[in-house]
């Protein structure tokens, strides 16, 4: 089932219901616009103001307002007024949006606030309205028609002077808010419902011990972090996921419904009240074992690597003891989890085939995975996930292999030692899964890669991959460095038809999950898979390094490199047993 959600799960402090005058404080915020490229204001402060037209479909007064809205885009745009329609209707369908933006004959992007949360907090009142936002103190600065009065305020703006006028009356249809409506007559209940849906979705990761750096233990812990909760929230950077929630349903999109987002907004807006005899959060016991699936039936150790508190560490290449599992065994399950993960940023694996094992031979020069039934063991990226393979598939771990490793450090000031471990669990033995994984990367290396030029907003780059056999298609994974924008995914078909696969649509560096379908997707042989990606080189990106150079192919994080993974299953394997 599809969830329809764009702005995540985490927040405390109230969004401002409707603004009782101009100048009201948002705070930063980011929306997808119609086409599923994301927007975050904060982007736009070299701006002098943000001008917001209110769209809904059918709105007359958005229909009349338009022409005036796109003069005033061409007069002012290159003067530093950047210029979008926001839709707060809470429709949740772009394309007829983009349909109705197209019949209007209009090229301005629409910002869809699907769950009506940012429009609230803006003081959306009526279609057809403007609205002036100051991408540095995230207040709106002006509300009112588009005519004379917004135009002085554009140039007041621009002057660096203040708008004499900032509230002026329009006409339009009225933007209902029912979900804030029935909040507001019913507040939700911390109890049997806010700690429920923070339990299923943060304290996993928010709580003692857990990857997250604070814990939600409580309803005071809640409290207390309202403000950061609330900003990450508005701005997207978590829930740690930068899915478009339009496009497949994956089983850990890290997204969460509308109607549970607005609830617990709504429950902060009305003060984050405690309710009931028990604290949910607080009563959570979670288990002690740091296994996702059990204590493994074997642990690889990752030999030490002592990382010094500066400097820029070269990519590390290490060699495992020989796998002792007494005989061959077919792989269920693994997990890396990394000694140090304040310092470790990726890794990537080779097996040694127990044939070559002890002779010295690495990562780069074991030119072996373990062939076509090889283990697949998981490496380690940013947000790491445990893989467990499809029912009846698995790869094949011989007794005596070694695992070869690259690892890539950052050093974090203070001194550690990193001692990774990889658990593996294997099929019962005797148990010999009929199906083997598969997969490629849509990937660009030297020297077919182009660099980045300078300053650009938005350098885009692609590559392709095509199945020779049918297949179903089961996850994709973004890989590009502090510039990565965003990364879509296409399919095209035999039949001559196409379709997009996964927006990763706020690319960020420091969660690199293989989003997996929740039920795999039929690819059928000679279909065309294309990965899209784009990078930001300009100094508006505030991960950028450096923003003034042409970026080339390189192995640090200040390069930059672009890969898009996908794993697949051939149908109609024939694998002759063991073999």
């Amino acid at each position: 089932m599809r969830k329809l959600f764009t702005i995540g799960l985490y927040t405390m402090m109230a969004l401002v219901p409707a603004l009782s005058s101009a100048a009201d404080r948002v705070g930063d915020f980011t929306l997808l616009d119609q086409q599923g490229y994301a927007h975050q204001m904060s982007w736009y402060d070299d701006h002098a103001a943000i001008a917001f037209l209110v769209q809904a479909n059918g709105s007359a007064a958005t229909a009349n307002a338009i022409d005036g809205f796109e003069a005033l885009q061409a007069r002012y745009a290159e003067q530093g007024i950047a210029f979008f329609m926001i839709n707060p209707t809470g429709n949740q369908d772009r394309a007829s949006v983009a349909a109705e933006i197209a019949r209007l004959g209009s090229s301005v992007k629409v910002l869809m606030d699907d769950t009506q949360l940012i429009s609230e907090a803006l003081g959306v009142d009526k279609t057809g309205e403007v609205l002036l936002f100051n991408p540095k103190s995230f207040t709106v600065e002006f509300q009112g028609p588009v005519g004379t009065a917004l135009e002085k305020a554009l140039e007041a703006k621009l002057a660096g002077q203040p708008i004499a006028n900032p509230v002026v009356a329009s006409t339009g249809e009225a933007i209902a808010y029912p979900a804030k409506l029935a909040h507001d007559q019913v507040t939700p209940s911390y109890e049997k419902e806010i700690a429920p849906l923070i339990l299923d979705n943060c304290a996993s990761c928010h709580r003692e011990g857990g990857i997250a750096p604070f814990a939600m233990n409580s309803h005071a812990m809640m409290q207390a972090w309202s403000p950061m909760i609330r900003e990450v929230l508005m701005t997207k950077r978590m829930p740690p996921g930068q899915l478009d929630p339009h496009i497949g349903d994956f089983i850990n999109d890290g997204l969460v419904g509308d109607n549970n987002i607005q609830k617990i907004l709504h429950w902060i807006a009305a003060g984050s009240p405690a309710d009931g005899d028990s604290d949910p959060l607080a009563e959570k016991t979670w288990p002690a074992s740091k296994w996702a699936f059990g204590e493994p039936d074997y642990i690889v150790k990752i030999p030490p690597q002592s990382i010094p508190a500066t400097g820029v560490l070269d990519y590390i290449y290490a060699v495992s003891e020989p796998i002792d599992i007494g005989k061959d065994r077919w792989v269920r399950a693994s997990q890396y989890i990394a000694g140090d993960r304040t310092v470790l940023h990726h890794t990537l694996n080779r097996i040694i085939e127990p044939e070559f094992a002890g002779q010295g031979r690495g990562y780069r020069n074991s030119g072996n995975r373990g062939g076509a039934n090889g283990p697949g063991l998981v490496a380690y990226v940013p947000g790491a996930e445990p893989r467990m393979n499809p029912p009846n598939t698995g790869g094949l771990l011989r007794n005596g292999s070694e695992l070869a490793v690259q690892l890539h450090y950052t050093t974090n000031g203070r001194e550690t030692v990193d001692a990774g471990e990889v658990g593996v669990w294997f099929y019962p033995e005797g148990e010999v899964p009929a199906e083997r994984m598969s997969g490629q990367c849509a990937c660009i290396f030297t020297p077919t890669w182009t660099d980045i030029p300078a300053y650009d907003p938005e350098f885009i780059q692609t590559a392709s991959v095509t199945l020779t056999k049918d297949a179903e298609l089961y996850s994709f994974l973004s890989h590009m460095h502090f510039r990565g924008k965003y990364m879509r995914f296409y399919a095209d078909y035999p039949d001559g038809t196409n379709e997009e696969l996964i927006n990763i649509a706020k690319y960020d560096y420091a969660w690199q999950w293989a989003y997996t379908y929740e039920e795999p997707k039929f690819m059928p042989a000679g279909t065309k898979l294309t990965a899209v990606g784009a990078f930001d080189n300009s100094a508006q990106n505030r991960a950028n390094p450096d923003p003034s150079i042409d970026v080339g192919w390189g192995e640090q994080s200040w390069d930059e490199m672009f890969f898009g993974s996908m794993r697949w299953k051939e149908l109609n394997q024939d694998n002759g047993g063991n073999d």
